[in-house]
């Protein structure tokens, strides 16, 4: 039929049926619906979590600002005071009280760093008793004049510690003689070590960090130290003075605390030592509130009693379950003791304690375990510097 004979419906369904999509035949199956990708699919799902990591991180920055900036700027001097102090005591994060102060501001909170003034301390109240020969030394467990018992008969005692806000670990070495300095003067500059290598090194069973470290931006590798440091009686970096203090011990293994100069070092005999600082404990009375206070930050510090113990003690911190120490707590723990004299040194990040073949304490490090350039170690019983 020619198109010009067709009505106009029939001319409607002839269109329509033109239109339509023909029935596939048994010999030409669909294809199936193409996939996506798998590659988009993977830029995908990683563009999601990456924008949701972000949204994370500027949450938990802008929260972390907020807390930050009620402490810095609230109503309560002690609150601005404690952030200042301790995120000045850090290395990593000082800059974070520039955020809000001043540097005048800073310095006016801080103390304006000027140097402490130091009672002496009087070696004459530490009268170390002598060493009893092998034959004769008790085999079981023995309480000293302070209730410490020794189970082991290792002349070690490890005792917890803790107060508010704040844990950490007391290790009382009975034998002064074995505690010397931890530290290789042939690496100065080149690679500084942990607490554990200095352990294994010195053949020793315990240790602890020890003096301060050049640590530009927070990125140093803890190979040379900041400040004046005595090892096996011969002093280095005593251009760089020793901070706000010095702990080290003399050739009769009696701890010295103080600000030392190299002249002071050589008259006193120290043998071993490092500095860091502020001193907590002088001749048994703890320092005033003018050199110990401080912010709240992991800790280690080194004391001895009047019978010739040596305390070494660490703190916990920058953790849920241990904010860290002040100043002020760490001489009371030291006076619970019974220290005569007793100083901080380098703690935050460095913090760490060694015994028995593992590490006490957390460290408080986001990249783990940092190298050193000095630390105080517990050589075996019967071995001596």
């Amino acid at each position: 039929m020619r198109k010009e004979d067709m009505t106009v419906d029939e001319l409607i369904a002839d269109i329509h049926a033109c239109l339509q999509t023909p029935e596939p035949s048994a010999e030409a199956p669909v294809p199936p619906p193409k996939k996506k990708p798998a590659l988009r699919k993977a830029l995908v799902a990683l563009g999601t979590a990456l924008a949701l990591l972000l949204e994370t991180v500027l949450l938990l920055a802008g929260g972390l600002y907020g807390v930050m900036y009620v402490l810095a700027k609230g109503p309560s001097p002690t609150a601005r005071d404690m952030f200042v102090r301790s995120v000045r005591e850090t290395s990593a994060i000082g800059f974070l009280a520039n955020l809000f102060f001043s540097e005048d501001e800073i310095q006016r909170i801080t103390g304006g760093g000027k140097l402490p003034d130091y009672v002496e301390s009087n070696s004459e109240l530490i009268q170390i008793p002598t060493i009893a020969p092998d034959d004769t030394k008790p085999t079981g467990p023995v309480t000293d004049d302070w209730g410490l018992t020794d189970e082991d008969g290792d002349g070690i005692i490890i005792q917890e510690v803790a107060g508010e806000g704040y844990r950490g670990y007391m290790m009382v070495v009975l034998d002064p003689s074995r505690v010397i300095m931890g530290s290789v003067p042939q690496s100065y500059g080149a690679q500084g070590s942990t607490v554990e290598q200095y352990v294994r090194h010195f053949d020793a069973v315990a240790g602890i960090n020890g003096g301060g470290f050049d640590d530009p931006n927070g990125k140093g590798n803890g190979s040379v130290p900041d400040s004046l440091t005595v090892f096996d009686g011969q002093i280095y970096y005593a251009e760089k003075g020793c901070r706000r203090g010095f702990a080290g011990f003399d050739s009769r293994h009696i701890l010295h605390v103080g600000f030392f100069t190299a002249e002071d070092i050589r008259a006193k005999d120290i043998q071993y030592g490092a500095s860091y600082g502020p001193v907590l404990v002088v001749n048994g009375e703890a320092m005033g509130p003018d050199i110990l206070d401080s912010g709240v930050n992991p800790r280690t510090a080194i004391g001895q009693r009047s019978d010739g113990a040596v305390l070494l003690l660490v703190i916990d911190g920058r953790q849920v379950s241990s904010m860290g120490a002040t100043f002020t707590d760490l001489a009371e723990i030291f006076l619970s003791y019974g220290a005569v004299n007793a100083c901080n040194l380098d703690g935050g990040s460095s913090s760490m304690m060694w015994y028995q073949d593992k590490y006490l304490n957390s460290s408080a490090s986001v990249i783990g375990i940092r190298p050193i350039p000095t630390s105080f170690v517990v050589l075996r019983e019967g071995e001596t510097a």
